[in-house]
């Protein structure tokens, strides 16, 4: 029961909770901007960009963990 709560495993399932987050938030600015909301959209695609950008920086961070002894 312990390795179910691993440190890698936590960590991984949060990666997966901001992707689902992510994916969330697009799919709002879609029917945001097609309201005609464009500002409030570009604001939106504003945050997704820094999401995006932390992903990939936690996506590589949980591959190092997973090759650690």
């Amino acid at each position: 029961m312990a390795s179910e709560y691993s440190l890698t495993d936590i960590l991984e399932r949060m990666y997966q909770n901001q992707l689902a987050l992510e994916a969330a938030l697009m799919e709002l600015t879609l029917q945001v901007e097609a309201q005609g909301l464009t500002s409030v959209g570009g604001n939106i695609r504003g945050a997704l960009e820094t999401i995006g950008e932390n992903a990939s920086h936690i996506k590589h961070g949980l591959a190092r963990l997973g090759k650690m002894p």
